[in-house]
């Protein structure tokens, strides 16, 4: 296969309650020792890591003088993990066990699993493992690691279709969630745990397949006074065919030595409105994939009536056949207002002009999420209740987040 196109990708605590059982005999008295537990087990990270400070960042919601500021990540105090019995009473009060399948029962047998990983989230955001604040603590084992054993089930089921000798195509597992939600987060940290499995995978946004800042611009003189498609975003402003080529090679990267470069897009050029990066800055992935993490805040809209929106609706017909056909299992992260965008996205651009980038001032943060509203309010209510377009119910997590983007109890 020709090698097709590649930065480093773009890169909370729930209620705790007792479990309602007595744990297994197993985990009685037994000490936590994850250093003892991850011995064996290392890998470099090659992207940048995401500071403590990404981990659990949390925006200011309340925005008038005198409210109280964002919690820090070190606001809660440290909370010692000393015994697998604390690790795991915790696990079990956590909200998405019944979504992902597990039980108490199940969460004892893979409880050395669980710990493994742990290690490996809680060094990956450089925190120390034997001191995790609640907040931490539940963002790794409430959040990440059963978001990461429900994937790798998708991944397992998924292969086991195929014969011995098959050439077995990755699983694309598509993550729908708003802007600011943690999706990038979450998928970085879902790649990093695929690898230290052992399993090759790759990560995609569908910003990635953004139009060039020079191709954006003629979308904006074709459609004067249109500010949905004035900017990147909207069904409109996709390289369509270019998603397509790039996904097909994806699922066709099946053998040892095929390779490719994976497009990326560079939000911070031309003053935060963004351009497809310098492709000599792609990165390259490398066969056989098992798993490609596809995510995007608009992944799995489903077109619908709306004179407001006639023409992104248009476009929209064109993004199930570029995208979601590819999908075989579904993440959707659902929010209760869609208004925590503006939010999640001002605290984005916040830490890109505090690492030294370019970004949006706070009135064209405004003024850019607004281009987005119209769409969340459309399409979001639909997404949430009959599932993202073409999915399976039998292959699809939903998780809802708090306004802290911590999961929460379904509603």
């Amino acid at each position: 296969m020709t090698p097709l196109h590649a930065a480093p990708h773009h890169a909370a605590a729930a209620v705790v309650s007792s479990p309602s059982s007595a744990p297994p005999p197993l985990l009685r008295a037994k000490p936590y020792h994850p250093k003892a537990s991850a011995a064996a087990c290392s890998l470099t990270v090659t992207a940048t890591t995401p500071s403590r400070k990404a981990f659990l960042s949390c925006p200011d919601h309340g925005g008038q003088a005198g409210a109280a500021p964002p919690r820090s990540a070190q606001a809660s105090p440290p909370a010692l993990i000393s015994s697998v019995q604390d690790l795991y009473d915790f696990i079990c009060s956590g909200p998405l066990l019944d979504r992902v399948g597990y039980t108490k029962e199940k969460i004892a047998e893979s409880i050395d699993r669980w710990l493994r990983c742990g290690v490996q989230v809680a060094r990956l955001f450089r925190l120390n493992e034997l001191q995790l604040s609640e907040a931490e603590k539940a963002r790794i084992y409430h959040f990440y690691i059963p978001v990461f054993l429900w994937c790798e089930d998708q991944v397992d089921e998924h292969r086991a279709k195929y014969k011995d000798g098959d050439e077995i195509p990755p699983l694309v597992i598509g993550v729908s969630a708003p802007q600011g939600s943690g999706k990038t987060t979450l998928v970085f940290a879902l790649d990093y745990l695929f690898r230290f499995a052992g399993r090759n995978s790759a990560t995609l946004s569908i910003d990635d397949f953004y139009l060039t800042a020079a191709e954006q611009a003629k979308l904006r003189e074709r459609n004067p006074g249109n500010a949905l498609l004035e900017l990147r975003g909207n069904a409109g402003s996709h390289d369509l065919p270019f998603s397509v080529e790039t996904l097909e090679s994806l699922t066709k990267l099946t053998k040892e030595g095929t390779k490719m470069k994976l497009p990326r897009y560079n939000k911070s050029a031309f003053g935060g409105k963004g351009d497809r990066a310098d492709p000599t800055t792609w990165p390259e992935v490398e066969g056989p994939l098992q798993v490609v993490l596809f995510e995007g805040w608009m992944l799995g809209f489903k077109p619908l009536p709306n004179d407001v929106l006639e023409v992104v609706n248009k476009n929209l017909q064109a993004y199930y056949d570029a995208w979601d056909r590819f999908i075989d299992s579904w993440m959707v992260i659902k929010i209760k207002d869609p208004s925590c965008v503006y939010q999640w996205r001002l605290q984005a651009e916040i830490a890109m002009r505090a690492d030294g980038k370019p970004g949006m001032s706070d009135e064209e943060v405004m003024d850019f999420v607004s281009r987005y509203l119209p769409a969340y309010h459309a399409y979001l209510p639909t997404l949430y209740k009959e599932g993202p377009n073409g999915s399976n119910q039998d292959h699809l997590l939903v998780i809802d987040i708090d306004e802290q983007r911590s999961p929460m109890w379904g509603r």
